[in-house]
């Protein structure tokens, strides 16, 4: 046989079975797309479950160089494992997802009393608030009610915001972080819940005055923003997980973004609104934005493109624009959801998504939790698996 009818035989037998061969995955519908992202999130998630059930109070934070890394409540993310769990478990009632959401989240309860950090809303909301949203049940309630009360004591009434951190007094009087933004919804929830106007005046205020004064003019923001505790009024303007302090830390940004859709949801107001929409045109058209919207850990970072990509940011962006797409004219929301479909279609594939028993049990892979402090550099983070599956939640009611 010649190579000339070698190659015809190839050609007609791949004809033959082209029918036969699966669809690239662009092409496969964007729902199927979403349906295989929770099974093979509910198979990880479900192994990481089992793998720390009898790890009293552990929690699972990352995994790095071939090594498990977990933490007990105190650390920030520790609501976030229990809170993936319980949108799994609102995707198809599971009950033995149910079973674990349950005992992952009784193992964040004593932050209910946390009052030294601003993260008890990270911690708590998104374990007890999404277990309460899909249970209805009462003790889930009433520990965050006193989480609530528990972060308002962080409130400087003369500085108008929650404070942050306690660390560095020598630099930092009284520091303010834009992740910040992301604990105010518990405290709306807890004013509707409660009637306790004083949630919702302190939420609003801290949302003000982050707006005026951590943005630029280009709707990028400061990580941290530190004031002066007796005029009220920024001294300090910084980065601490970014470049520098002029660059746009994606992950920051993509609070910022996350922070003001979600209020205008809760307060109808225009100004949150037209806040979040110019974040996501800032990030959207920012020239260091990759065609596939999963952003460098830094917008400004030196050696783009050879530099990490931050998939937690990517999973917040993409969580936020879904929603945001909600409350804008059909054109905009046209947008948002193209650039959505690009994010969860890349962040599905065998590139971000890890096999079940690979990568820890983590479903994602390459976030950044800090570079410049080199810490959690191109691994799998707890938080990025949380708003990934919320962005796949949020997704699946659009489609």
């Amino acid at each position: 046989m010649n190579n000339i009818t070698l190659i015809f035989i190839m050609v007609l037998a791949g004809l033959a079975s082209g029918n036969s061969q699966p669809k690239k995955d662009k092409d496969q519908p964007l729902k199927q797309v979403v349906d295989q992202a929770f099974v093979l999130a509910e198979k990880q998630s479900l192994l990481m479950a089992e793998k720390y059930k009898s790890q009293e109070g552990r929690l699972p934070k990352t995994y790095e160089k071939g090594k498990d890394v977990s933490s007990d409540s105190r650390w920030w993310c520790s609501g976030f494992f229990p809170g993936s769990l319980w949108y799994l478990y609102g995707n198809n009632k599971n009950a033995e997802v149910l079973k674990y959401a349950r005992l992952y989240t009784g193992r964040v309860e004593r932050e209910k009393y946390t009052t030294d950090n601003h993260d008890v809303g990270f911690m708590i909301y998104c374990s007890f608030g999404n277990g309460y949203r899909l249970t209805h049940d009462n003790s889930y309630k009433e520990v965050m009610l006193t989480a609530a009360k528990s972060l308002s004591t962080r409130y400087n009434p003369k500085v108008g915001l929650i404070r942050s951190w306690d660390h560095n007094k020598d630099k930092w009087q009284y520091p303010v972080i834009i992740d910040n933004l992301m604990n105010l919804e518990l405290l709306l929830w807890a004013a509707n819940q409660s009637g306790n106007t004083k949630f919702r005046e302190i939420a609003l205020s801290h949302a003000d005055k982050t707006m005026k004064h951590h943005f630029r003019p280009d709707y990028s923001s400061y990580h941290v923003v530190s004031y002066d505790t007796t005029t009220g009024l920024p001294h300090l303007k910084q980065t601490h997980q970014g470049y520098s302090d002029q660059s746009s830390w994606s992950r920051g940004q993509a609070w910022g973004l996350y922070g003001y859709t979600y209020l205008y949801r809760e307060t109808k107001d225009k100004r949150y609104l037209e806040q979040a929409k110019n974040i996501a045109n800032y990030l959207i058209n920012h020239p260091n934005m990759p065609k596939d919207y999963i952003p460098y850990w830094d917008y400004n970072a030196p050696g783009i493109p050879d530099t990490y990509r931050d998939v937690s940011a990517a999973t917040v962006m993409a969580s936020a624009l879904t929603e945001l797409s909600g409350y804008t004219g059909k054109k905009l929301a046209q947008k948002y959801m193209k650039i959505v479909e690009t994010q969860i279609r890349t962040l599905a594939s065998p590139e971000y998504t890890a096999q079940p028993g690979e990568n820890g049990c983590f479903i994602l892979k390459h976030s950044v939790g800090s570079y410049p402090g080199k810490s959690e550099v191109d691994v799998p983070l707890t938080y990025a698996d949380y708003y990934y599956l919320e962005a796949l939640s949020r997704l699946k009611k659009k489609i």
